[in-house]
């Protein structure tokens, strides 16, 4: 018994010991109301996250595995240099045109029997990130120069009670012509934590709300990947910790390692996390691209619009000459910039064809997309042209001609995988087409990670269930409202989303007659043009919608932009209803819709009109019956009413 109470007694004293010794820095943001606090406690480097007094991140785990070095336990912090950082930028591409950036950064510096690792956080008003930095090591044999991450211990542990919003991530080759993951599965909405989707985590963005006295909410994901690392998703083991994973092994067709080949020294992506009490900083934050630079200049200077895109409607056997010289007449008539042309255009057309149509495009005024397959070796999708993007010579040749005959961009479709090797195809195609003066528009896809700041030639990502499912299936026809409320909360709040919807047809069907039928309002269709950000926008609209649609539908989208000055968020819950507004220039468009059963009936602040200002309105009856009409607001508020399915705009200087 005596020995039993000395062991204790000095395991006492030894922990006693630890904690004594144990390091503890804490970094704010400029504003003060963030807190981050990092720890070596028993060797384990953690941070925690506070806003306002409520805690967001609970102490979780930091860390890397190496091939050579375990730098997750066993460290010791020696310094947490802090420093204030800012930036300014422009950007045409993304929510907001004009960002400045001010953030203070900790270079947090942990050690290990002669490994050392940076943690280097960055705190700013709404947002906090974190990267390592990691380092040659001299041994006896030289110095370490290459080096294996074979996984992170990053974690994100959320206090009890909270509630997620999560997009599981599928396993790989499954879906259509074994093409998964594409980051195109449906969210759970107001869930437990602890699950861990359909076995393979979740992928990024991830949405969590946060118990606290008026509720919080906080937005996890990750940003400046590129060719040098992996992407990665959230997993969960069980309870309230998620945690950073690598790709999974079947990715690629199995080619390809799950993790990342890195020289030394070398900077990690970011791990991002945007903290609000209300929604506002999650939908306005543009942390994804602060914290990233562009990784070259741009070879000419890229414009941005609406086009048309026959796909949507017709399917594969639109893709013809005929049928795309009416969608270019479709496009000229509408005042848009482009058409898109999908699969199968080398076949059905034939690039003679192809050049006669970019001609003809030309004289309207309209430019041309085309669609290609990524594929080399990592799935079945028999869509042609293919084989001309895996590889370097075949890309190149092809995209010269892209450029001798004036074609726009490229959609490039059916990745399917975040291995190293494919994170490089992304960088590769980006790089080649910028070369060529061409942009690219990537489906069936990963999720943009800082990439409109990174490469300017880059216009946005799939990377969510798009519009194509509305014609493939009536039951995502039915929940269109419920998934139209999710994705400016979540998917489109940290990258471009190239979604292709707004239609004007009652059915997606060529004659507008057979096929699934939409259940939402042609108002509903106004609005998500505003709500769903993309600078290049190929909406679902057809040649027949300028005679068999309202005319004042029509003309909306004609002068709808694509590029946004600002964003403000206003109202709003994902998956009920959603209401925000966006700027461009001096005009603003303040866009709502509904989801819920019951009309929502809001009084809705627009601070950004004066009183007496004349607003043009767009509205839905019970029945989704749309109008237009002139407003004169008699104060800074206004009475709203959206019916279930349906949507509002207002528009005005």
């Amino acid at each position: 018994m005596k020995h039993y109470r000395s062991a204790i007694l000095m395991a006492l004293a030894l922990a006693t010991a630890a904690t004594a010794v144990a390091e503890e820095k804490t970094l704010q943001s400029p504003d003060g109301r963030m807190t981050v606090t990092v720890s070596d406690e028993g060797g384990k480097p953690a941070y925690s996250v506070s806003r306002g007094g409520v805690t967001f991140i609970e102490k979780s785990p930091l860390g890397v595995r190496l091939n050579f070095a375990d730098l997750t336990a066993g460290l010791t912090m020696k310094a947490c240099d802090v420093k204030a950082v800012s930036d300014e930028y422009d950007l045409m591409t993304t929510k907001q045109h004009h960002v400045v950036y001010e953030a203070n950064e900790a270079v947090c510096q942990f050690d290990k029997d002669g490994y050392r690792m940076d943690v280097i956080f960055r705190v700013s008003n709404r947002d906090v990130a974190y990267r390592y930095k990691l380092y040659p090591r001299r041994g006896r044999g030289g110095e370490t120069l290459v080096a294996v991450v074979e996984g992170e211990a990053s974690g994100f542990t959320l206090p009890e009670g909270t509630t997620t919003f999560l997009c599981p991530q599928s396993k790989p080759m499954g879906g259509f012509a074994r093409t998964s993951p594409s980051y195109e599965t449906s969210y759970t909405l107001d869930d437990a934590m602890g699950k861990n989707g359909w076995g393979e985590g979740y992928s990024f963005p991830c949405l969590f709300r946060v118990p606290s006295q008026q509720g919080a909410w906080v937005l996890i994901s990750e940003t400046g990947t590129d060719g040098g690392y992996v992407g990665c998703r959230l997993l969960n083991d069980g309870g309230a910790n998620y945690r950073i994973g690598f790709p999974q092994q079947g990715e690629m067709n199995g080619q390809g390692s799950t993790t990342a080949a890195v020289s030394l020294p070398s900077m990690t992506p970011w791990r991002t996390i945007t903290c609000g009490e209300t929604l506002a900083n999650v939908v306005e934050t543009t942390v994804a691209w602060d914290l990233v630079q562009p990784k070259y200049k741009a070879s000419r200077d890229y414009s941005y619009g609406k086009g048309s895109w026959s796909w949507i409607i017709g399917m594969d056997s639109s893709c013809n000459f005929d049928e795309q010289k009416r969608y270019i007449d479709f496009s000229a008539a509408m005042g848009w910039r482009s058409v898109l042309i999908d699969a199968f255009w080398d076949k059905q057309i034939g690039y003679e064809r192809m050049a006669e149509l970019a001609r003809y495009g030309r004289e309207k005024g309209v430019g041309i997309f085309l669609w290609y397959n990524s594929n080399g070796q990592w799935n079945d999708a028999p869509q042609t042209p293919i084989g001309r993007m895996d590889r370097s010579a075949a890309r190149r040749q092809e995209m010269k001609w892209m450029r001798d005959n004036g074609i726009l961009g490229i959609k490039v479709d059916f990745f399917g995988g975040d291995k190293q090797p494919m994170m490089q195809l992304y960088e590769d195609i980006l790089t080649d087409a910028n070369e060529f003066g061409i942009q690219c528009i990537f489906h069936g896809c990963t999720l943009p990670r800082g990439w409109e700041r990174m490469y300017p030639n880059y216009v946005a990502s799939e990377a969510v269930l798009a519009s194509e499912n509305l014609h493939f299936g009536q039951g995502a026809c039915d929940a269109e409202a419920t998934n139209g409320c999710i994705h400016p909360f979540i998917r489109n709040t940290v990258g471009s989303m190239d979604f292709g919807g707004s239609t004007l047809n009652k059915f997606y069907g060529a004659d507008n007659k057979r096929g699934t039928i939409r259940r939402t309002s042609d108002v509903y269709a106004l609005a998500t043009a505003v709500l769903f950000q993309s600078s290049v926008q190929h909406f679902a609209m057809a040649p027949n919608n300028l005679t068999d649609a309202p005319a004042w539908a029509v003309d909306f989208m004609r002068q709808v932009p694509t590029t946004w000055d600002e964003v403000r968020f206003l109202d709003g819950y994902p998956g009920r209803y959603v209401v925000l507004a966006r700027r461009s220039g001096d005009k603003w468009y303040v866009v709502g819709i509904n989801a819920q059963k019951s009309p929502l009936k809001l009084t809705l602040p627009l601070p950004m009109f004066a009183k007496g200002t004349t607003v043009t309105c767009y509205t839905d009856d019970a029945q989704l019956a749309g109008r237009c009409k002139a407003v004169k607001l008699k104060s800074a508020k206004m009475k709203v009413e959206i019916p279930c399915n349906g949507g509002l705009v207002i528009t005005g200087q």
